[in-house]
């Protein structure tokens, strides 16, 4: 989202116009259509592929200029999609004006080349990327094939980027990365995640941050004591769990145990007691038995997380785990990735009803919600709130009461 949109920027200001988010637009007006491709499932992949087709059909006297992490995995099939004028590579994403412009690029190994710094795109929560790359090849992961290795926005920048979103108005931005917990390792001295943070709060450039993903092994207690110090990086953690069976972990090359994950998510929940704590799993993962599985949903049944990402094991051309034998079959994933995802819906039911009568600080996101007609808005702890009360102006913090939260999950608070 923040690559696309960054270069949505940057064609802006060379005076080309947005339409992507327009539902009807000229097919004879539209010049050029970007496609930013995704690889990390089949599914994405497939869809990737759609777009493409779609959009050569739509628009077919436009340029398609293809690029992301599909572009980068599997270049020829993607260059051999009828309509595609050009195939880019990851670090020629950020150039596509200049290429506009003039009919060339001029990449190398610059930072800028996978950093676009900040982008005020028409959101509240702005992401800000400052790390890219992988080079921990789970065996199930085509990210490292297709991002290369890990590369880090020097902190001086971070804070910079972070100020220009805050002078810009914005209360809150996302920090992201493909492998967040390795940041500052490549940089020279090497600046671990937790003292990038604490200069950030030292400089006070933006009201709040709020972290992606982090790894188990990587949440350290000096990042969980430094979150427990401050209201500045919100009460919201999300730590992949990938499986609870120590067996397949080890088959997915995941550094950690079950019993470690555990005692990490308890101890954040000590540290943090209303803190948002999300995990991603994975169901299906070849071998993955009954008994492997059932350990995966008894482990997260018992702990105290909030929501689950689930996904169905995608083999990845290309990985090793492609090649595993005892595939699972289909329908057995469908099956397993249900349960969890009905764990994971009472786990969120349970978290939000925790907080009625409680009062927490709202962003305003100044979307509507299509059912209720009510303000949207996230909490710091990542609950996302219906307004009630009359309209919330966008980019605003309000103090909101929870009042209540219905059988489909939705929560609606009031401002306090």
């Amino acid at each position: 989202q923040h690559e696309s949109d960054a270069i949505a920027q940057r064609l802006s200001a060379r005076g080309y116009l947005d339409v992507s988010r327009q539902q009807e637009a000229d097919a004879e007006n539209v010049s050029v259509c970007i496609v930013n491709t995704c690889a990390v499932t089949q599914k994405a992949a497939m869809q990737s592929r759609q777009a493409v087709r779609h959009l050569s059909r739509r628009f077919p006297g436009a340029r398609i200029l293809v690029t992301g992490c599909y572009a980068a995995t599997d270049r020829g099939a993607v260059a051999s999609i009828a309509g595609v004028d050009r195939v880019l590579a990851q670090r020629e994403k950020l150039h596509v004006a200049d290429l506009l412009a003039s009919g060339s690029m001029q990449t190398g190994e610059r930072t800028s080349d996978l950093f676009p710094g900040a982008v005020t795109a028409s959101r509240t929560r702005p992401i800000l990327k400052i790390q890219d790359g992988c080079q921990a090849f789970c065996t199930y992961c085509i990210v490292p094939y297709a991002r290369g290795r890990s590369c880090s926005m020097p902190p001086d920048e971070v804070i910079r980027n972070l100020s220009l979103l805050g002078d810009a108005g914005f209360h809150e931005a996302v920090l992201s990365g493909i492998h967040l917990g390795c940041y500052g390792a490549d940089l020279d001295p090497p600046v671990a995640l937790h003292d990038l943070l604490a200069a950030i709060e030292k400089e006070k450039c933006i009201g709040r941050l709020r972290l992606s993903s982090i790894e188990p092994r990587e949440f350290t207690d000096a990042l969980l004591d430094l979150m427990a110090s401050t209201d500045r990086i919100c009460p919201h953690v999300h730590i992949p769990l990938q499986s609870g069976s120590d067996r397949i972990l080890e088959r997915m090359g995941r550094p950690y145990s079950a019993a470690c994950f555990a005692d990490l998510v308890r101890r954040i929940r000590l540290r943090l007691p209303d803190a948002s704590i999300g995990v991603d799993v994975m169901a299906g993962f070849p071998g993955e038995t009954d008994g492997d599985f059932n350990r995966t949903a008894e482990l997260l049944e018992s702990l105290p997380v909030t929501y689950l990402h689930v996904f169905p094991y995608s083999p990845r051309d290309g990985t090793p785990a492609a090649g595993f034998p005892e595939q699972v079959p289909p329908p057995v994933k469908k099956e397993r990735t249900a349960r969890l995802r009905e764990i994971g819906k009472k786990k969120k039911h349970a978290f939000f009803a925790s907080f009625r009568g409680k009062s927490r600080t709202v962003l305003v996101e100044g979307k509507t919600d299509r059912e209720t007609g009510l303000t949207r808005g996230i909490t710091d702890n990542y609950i996302p709130v219906l307004i009630e009360g009359g309209p919330a102006r966008e980019n605003t913090l309000v103090s909101c009461t929870i009042q209540r939260v219905d059988r489909t999950g939705r929560v609606f608070g009031t401002p306090a």
